[in-house]
């Protein structure tokens, strides 16, 4: 772990004090209000040197440290994603930074497109598996052999469990499925839709393979949760658009709202 990791933890709990914080969250689209319910302290990104920047809209680049739900949660409210600086682990330090802050646990979420006629824009869909079509890697380049990371259960059985329960509790279908991580930041065209649905993929989008790759890495837990933006490429008529994901966003945001906070109340 990086010395600036070491170094970036201690700034922040100057900041938001010492208790360690038991879970963090990577919000995607439309989820940003999360951050604002959080009781705590917020951390611009520019204020921790080596943080990615904003280069997303939709994304707001602060990190929040705090009570939700009875949790002391570390909240990303923006990520970086691969098709912003060519760097498959742009996440890397504020994952470190995490860890250091005490966190076992990181829940990412994102918005991605849906390979299923069943699972319409709307849905949510936890994933249980992923597929890395981009043939990209965070650890590309990292020194030691603990780069060579198991994958088996990368998606922990156990939040999975807890997270599905939270939902049904709220009465909100989460369906499950296996992403497939795309570059991006042009979308993918119905030929490769094809053939990701060929290998197995429920969901298609641009981000959180890197992450839950760098959480093991790191021996974070993790698990995802994919807001349905979209129907991907060729699958409907929808006009897919970057814009087109901002506004669909905050459909599926709701109802991840609920889940999130329920699994929160019941870690508590």
């Amino acid at each position: 772990m990086s010395r600036n990791a070491e170094d970036l933890a201690r700034f922040i709990q100057d900041r938001a004090g010492r208790e360690p914080v038991s879970c963090g969250l990577i919000l995607g689209s439309g989820l940003g209000h999360l951050a604002e319910a959080v009781d705590g302290v917020s951390i611009d990104y520019a204020q921790l040197n080596g943080f990615p920047h904003a280069g997303v809209s939709g994304h707001s680049p602060k990190l929040v440290i705090g009570e939700l739900e009875g949790v002391r949660v570390a909240v990303f409210g923006g990520r970086a994603h691969y098709y912003e600086s060519g760097r498959a682990d742009a996440m890397r330090l504020p994952l470190e930074v995490l860890r250091r802050l005490g966190a076992n646990t990181l829940i990412a979420t994102n918005a991605a497109g849906s390979l299923r006629p069943d699972m319409p824009t709307g849905s949510l869909m936890m994933l249980n598996d992923h597929i890395n079509f981009s043939g990209l890697n965070p650890l590309i380049g990292e020194a030691s052999d603990a780069r060579f990371v198991p994958m088996k259960d990368a998606y922990d059985p156990a939040i999975r469990t807890a997270l599905l329960s939270a939902a049904q509790a709220e009465a909100v279908t989460l369906h499950e499925g296996v992403y497939a991580w795309y570059s991006g930041p042009s979308f993918e065209t119905p030929a490769e839709i094809r053939a990701i649905r060929m290998l197995g993929a429920d969901a298609v989008g641009m981000s959180t393979v890197p992450e839950v790759i760098l959480a093991r890495f790191l021996g974070l837990n993790a698990a995802a949760i994919s807001t349905i933006t979209n129907m991907a490429a060729g699958m409907s008529d929808e006009a897919i658009s970057h814009d087109h994901t901002k506004a669909m966003a905050p459909i599926g945001a709701a109802k991840l709202d609920k889940v999130l906070r329920r699994y929160l109340r019941d870690l508590g």
